[in-house]
């Protein structure tokens, strides 16, 4: 203990770190009572990291240099932005990291229209009364998906929580072994079911599931069959799926509903993409699905946020349960929603309205000639960088079998290249990849096979000259603001 008190009494004081150059400079811009609560944060941490026996008995306590350190990176963390648009060179159009489906100007312009004051979210116009929020966008769900009614909630998984929590909390859900699927952040529909209350009852094996196997599972306790769309992988060989058509036969045969968990966000079927065995909203009613649920945020193109869609009958108890209060979506993202499904419209003009069908639906001719651009600007600011072949993805739990290809720009090291090095054994690839991520505008490339490639699918004409700017800064090994 007695080694503890001193080490503890080497520590500066409060007033002493604030008394710092730095740290009053920090104080005059954003006020002494955040900074002095950072500085005894810092503080408070070194003290306990003594008192743990964290550090090494001979190791030197923090001074008032390492503390003021701490603050300074503590400060940046607190008052710094730590949400960045970032340079998406990855070659997956629907990041789920990143954000998923960039939006349109369109979107951008309609969101910004509605942020900047007060709007009619909940007022009727026509009828100068209250009224209800979900009544902006239900006409044109309603046409886009040919259901009978559709209501909107925070993301896909709210729409099954809801659905089956409305449903069949008590009751059991017939469900295949084959589409027990997992989603991005360890989110699998076994716990879902679970945390809605319901039973799931699980029939068929991992590959080959028949209408038989379902039917064998309804009993008296039976609320609803669950189907959900393999959206990010594919089972192949001896495999055998019951199609929707034959569950929603099987569903009205027994006076059941069939809720679908489509996930991709489909609503229909534009011809110029090879879309397989993808299965779309309106195709999924046609079919006779009761509910069919879907993200927002993927290839609808809108932002985050889940649409159920289907009778009337049924979509109205989800509207009505106590639930949906915990689960509806404001103002910002119904405008969002709106402008997005009015690109799906018109077929013609999608892709000029949206970004995400635009990286889809770009040729060939169109990526070698981002790429060259690219590789050009590159070359005049000093990089040593060459093309290559690359393979890009849709993303974003959707169309798991479709390859895109496409065309990358590989940084080389070049000789003399990349000024001052990270901690370990990092390649060149490895610290240029890290140092891209470290600008004020990241730009997040592929590390593959040891090699660094900036994939051009998702980026924009008007990216060139930032990761310009980003790869020769770290090349340099200044990082640029």
């Amino acid at each position: 203990m007695t080694e503890h008190r001193e080490r503890l009494r080497s520590l500066p004081s409060v007033n002493e770190v604030l008394n710092h150059a730095a740290v009053d400079a920090l104080s005059r811009q954003h006020g002494h009572e955040l900074v002095t609560a950072a500085v005894r944060s810092v503080i408070d941490r070194a003290r306990a990291a003594i008192l743990d026996g964290a550090e090494s008995p001979d190791a030197k306590p923090p001074g008032e240099d390492a503390i003021v350190a701490g603050v300074l990176e503590l400060a940046a963390s607190i008052f710094g932005r730590s949400l960045k648009p970032i340079i998406n060179a990855t070659g997956v159009v629907l990041h789920t990291n990143l954000g998923r489906a960039p939006l349109g100007e369109a979107v951008l312009e309609e969101v910004t229209a509605v942020a900047r004051g007060y709007c009619n979210l909940e007022f009727d116009l026509e009828l100068a009364r209250r009224g209800h929020r979900n009544n902006h966008v239900a006409e044109l769900l309603r046409f886009l998906t040919s259901a009978e009614e559709a209501v909107v909630v925070n993301n896909n998984a709210a729409g099954i929580v809801l659905a089956l929590g409305t449903l069949a909390a008590g009751r059991e859900v017939i469900i295949s072994r084959g589409e027990l699927i997992e989603i991005g952040g360890s989110f699998r529909i076994p716990d879902i079911i679970k945390a809605s209350g319901a039973v799931m009852v699980e029939v068929g094996t991992t590959n080959r599931t028949r209408p038989a196997d379902y039917e064998a599972a309804i009993g008296p306790q039976t609320a609803l069959i669950f189907k959900a769309h393999k959206s990010n992988y594919s089972i192949s060989g001896f495999t055998e799926e019951a199609s929707v058509k034959q569950l929603a036969e099987l569903a009205r045969a027994h006076d059941l509903p069939l809720v679908y968990d489509i996930g991709s966000g489909l609503l229909r079927k534009p011809e110029n993409l090879p879309w397989g065995n993808e299965p779309d909203v309106r195709g999924a009613i046609g079919d006779g699905a009761d509910l069919v649920m879907f993200s927002v945020d993927k290839l609808l193109g809108g932002p985050q946020g889940g649409i159920v869609a289907g009778r009337a009958e049924l979509v109205g108890r989800l509207a009505r349960a106590p639930l949906m209060r915990a689960m509806r979506v404001g103002k910002l993202t119904l405008a969002a929603i709106g402008a997005a499904c009015r690109h799906h419209l018109d077929d013609a003009s999608l892709a000029a309205a949206s970004p995400t069908f635009a990286m889809l639906e770009r040729s060939l001719d169109e990526k070698n000639r981002l790429a060259s651009q690219l590789l050009a600007s590159l070359r005049a600011a000093g990089v040593e960088a060459r093309l290559v072949e690359s393979t890009g993805q849709c993303g974003g739990g959707t169309l798991p079998d479709l390859q895109l290809t496409s065309v990358a720009v590989e940084i080389l090291p070049g000789e003399g290249k990349l000024g001052g090095k990270l901690e370990g054994k990092a390649t060149f690839a490895e610290q240029v990849f890290h140092r891209l991520l470290e600008t004020d505008r990241p730009v997040l490339g592929i590390l593959r096979e040891g090699k660094l490639l900036l994939d051009v699918l998702a980026i924009l004409p008007e990216d060139i000259d930032p990761i310009t700017r980003a790869v020769a800064a770290a090349l340099g090994g200044e990082l640029l603001p």
